[in-house]
This record gives C-alpha cells, structure tokens and sequence, in this order.
C-alpha cells in the first residue's frame, strides 16, 4: 500500500538532506515553485504554436497545446483540492504532523497538468507517429543493429509522455535535472510509469503506453521509489503503479479534450450547434437549471453555459470516483481511468464518437497530418545524417551548417542511441510553424 507522506515528496533532483514541508515557506510551497518552473520553460511556450486538434490552424477559435494544457491545469487544480479535502480529512496526520495543506494537492496536480503535454512533436499525435514510422519502416532504420532492443523500441514507439519526463528532468550541457520539479509533482506527471518493453497485454490503464525512455531509466526508478511507487510485478521491467494523483492529471485531460475539442469542432462549423446542444444536454441533464438554460436566447451562449455545467459535473464525478477508491488506488489494483467508472461514461462515449467522425477524420485534419509526416521525416533524416557523420567523423559542409542550427554545443562522444535521441529532442521540441519553416529550409523551397 502506498503511503501519502512519501506519495507527497518535496524531494528535487540533486538534493542532499530531505526536504519537509512543515519547513517550508508558507506564502509559496515548492508545489507552487513547480508550477511557476514550467510555465516560464521555453517547452512550455513552444506550446502556443503546437496542435491539439487541428495542425497550423488560422483560426482564434481553436485550441493549440498551450490552452490546453492551460484549461487542463485549472480542472486539474480543482480535482485536486476536492480530493486534497477529502485525503486530509481521512487522514489527517498529513496536516497536523508534516504540514501539507488542501491547496498542495492543487499545486502538485496543477503543475503536472500544466506539463501533461510537453513532450509533444509538432502535428500532435500524428507526429509522434511519424517519428516513430521514420525508425520503423524509413530511413531509421539503419539504426536497428546499432541499439539494444529497449533503445529501439523507444525510438519506433516514440513516445510524448516519456519525451516529456525526459524535458523535465534530464541533465544536459551543465544544468542539472531539467527543470528541477518536486518528485511529487514528477510523479504525477507519470501516466504510465514504465519502459517501452516488455509490453503489457493486460487491460490496466497504467500499461496503455510507456512514460520512460531508457536514457533516463534509472533516473525514473529513483523518483518512483523515493515516492514509494509500489511495483506491479517482482521483475526489475515490470511497471511501477500509479502515482494516485497522476489518475487526477489524467481525469483533468480528459475532462477538457472530450468537451473543449467538441467544442472547437462547433465553433469551425463542423458540428451542427443543434447536435452539440443535444449531446451536451444528455450529459448534465441531471444537473441542469432549465429555468436558466431557457433564458438563454443566444446559441452560443446555451453553449457556454452547457460547457461550463459539464466540465463542473465531470469535476465533481473524477471526485467521487477517486474518493471512493481510494484503497484500490494506494494498492495499485485500481485499474481505469476514473471517467470510464464514471456514471456518464455514456455520454462521454457518445460526445467522443462524434468528435471522432467530425473533427478527428475530418479532410483538413487528415491533410495536414499527412502534410505533418512529410515533414517530420525530412527533418529526421536530414538531422540523423548529419549527427551520425559528426559522430564518424566525415561531416560534409551541409551536415555542419544543420547542427549549428541546433545553438547547443555537442558532446564529444555519444551513442547512436544518444545522438539519435538527441536528435529527436531537438525535433520534438520545434513548433508546428518551425518545423514547416526548417522543411522548407532543407527542401531548398524558402
């Protein structure tokens, strides 16, 4: 069973003593200080020009990473001061002897969230699905015998979770521990807290994806056992349970892009207004004030309104779910996302079916994710050269001009693994808009 004092770890990387809350500055907890580290980060900002749903759009209407992630945190915050509430009240020894308060349970989930999406390439989803076809069946493929089969696998299953755990903490060119978070707020950040391989079959939330690469593996252990993340198996390779707060951090994602994706499909004509009203309609029907809906003349701003009632119902019910599963949740048996035990898993379903086929498998979405490959597959190429004739010593000129783009010195040696993942860093930290700027540069086309 896990332990909420360990679980609620002010540890940082680097740090020689324990670090206590009862200790600490009252006005601005190191919770806060996580928050405050990764909004002023430049992968954070890089955000702003990222996809959500709909790559390089023109209009203000739509979401892109940055106001996601920013809507994901203040749900987040939410989430988890009604559960901080609760846990303290359960357990209070929390407060009264180590001096953690409601709103840490906030700040931990809110910075997490606030991050949730900063290992993400360029063009979404589908360009972590580039990156990982280039390695799979492209030119990537050279590498396959010059890595270890952990090492490949991290490369054709690339991953933004465990990109983003490795821009949160991997210490490179003299800064230590990337952004220097609270291991409770890295653990949160942790969606699922394994290796690449071995591969889980089972139908536990925590084994849909891996979250670590193998160049910060051990990094990875240390947090998880400083935090006393209980292992879900006896073998080293098996995955570690959830920190219980990331289940918030995912509750808040999913809150925000099954509603606010609906709703940008709305705003670009791509969903009928009356179908919206409906589907939202079904989800709060049991919380609805018609008397106040019916006043409501314009739309858009039933629209509002809905949205609004909707996400706060959700709130309400990723609450209560974890609450009631609080055991199962310490002991790592807990197994779904706290939605799919959701009374409304229904119309949650039904509201994502639709986003589906209207805004996901929509022509402009689909041609520029395939826009998007072409261009991710450019840049990795190009920039996979380049490093690996730097590192056999026979760069040509061209190969020279591309790593000077990358404004950061080069170690002497490394890996193929190293230089290749290096590569993809550099390439999934670009923006939509500079990613096509740098296509069009090596295509010769600007």
């Amino acid at each position: 069973m896990m332990q909420w004092e360990k679980l609620l770890s002010l540890q940082k990387q680097g740090d020689k003593k324990k670090r206590l809350r009862i200790e600490e500055n009252q006005t601005r907890s190191s919770f806060e200080v996580d928050y405050d580290r990764v909004i002023f980060s430049a992968a954070f900002r890089s955000l702003q020009d990222k996809t959500q749903v709909i790559p390089m759009s023109k209009t203000s209407f739509v979401h892109t990473r940055l106001t996601h992630s920013l809507e994901v945190s203040v749900v987040g915050r939410s989430l988890g001061r009604q559960v901080g509430q609760a846990v303290l009240n359960k357990h209070p020894y929390l407060q009264k002897v180590h001096g953690y308060e409601v709103n840490d349970f906030g700040a931990i989930v809110a910075a997490a969230a606030l991050a949730h999406d900063i290992g993400n390439p360029p063009f979404g989803h589908s360009g972590e699905k580039a990156i990982g076809n280039y390695f799979k069946n492209g030119n990537g493929k050279r590498f396959r015998d010059r890595l270890s089969e952990k090492e490949y696998q991290d490369l054709i299953d690339f991953e933004g979770n465990a990109n983003g755990f490795k821009i949160l903490t991997e210490s490179k060119y003299g800064v230590e521990g990337g952004l220097r978070l609270t291991f409770a707020t890295l653990g949160a950040f942790m969606k699922y807290p394994k290796q690449s391989l071995p591969k889980r079959p089972d139908d536990h939330i925590a084994s849909k994806k891996f979250g670590v690469f193998q160049s910060d593996a051990d990094f990875f252990s240390l947090v998880a056992d400083n935090l006393g993340l209980s292992r879900r198996g006896a073998d080293k390779d098996e995955l570690y349970a959830r920190h219980p707060l990331a289940f918030l951090v995912e509750a808040a994602d999913d809150i925000c892009y099954s509603i606010i994706d609906f709703e940008d499909g709305i705003n670009l004509g791509w969903i009928p207004e009356e179908t919206a009203l409906e589907f939202l309609i079904n989800l709060v029907k049991d919380t609805i004030d018609t008397a106040k809906y019916h006043e409501l003349t314009r739309t858009k701003d039933r629209l509002a309104y809905l949205r609004s009632l909707a996400i706060g119902t959700l709130i309400q019910e990723a609450v209560k779910v974890f609450v009631e599963n609080e055991d199962s949740i310490l002991d790592g048996s807990f197994s779904d996302s706290l939605l799919d035990r959701s009374r409304y898993k229904a119309q949650i379903g039904d509201i994502l079916s639709e986003s589906i086929s209207k805004i996901y498998k929509n022509r402009e979405v689909i041609d520029k994710e395939i826009a998007g490959y072409g261009i991710l597959t450019t840049l990795l190429d190009g920039f996979t050269t380049a490093f690996e004739n730097h590192y056999e010593g026979k760069p040509t000129h061209f190969d020279k001009l591309l790593l000077k783009s990358i404004e950061a010195p080069l170690p002497e040696t490394a890996t193929a693994y190293q230089y290749v993942m290096d590569c993809c860093s550099f390439v999934s930290m670009l923006t939509d808009g500079n990613a096509l700027l740098l296509h069009q540069k090596l295509s010769g086309t600007l």
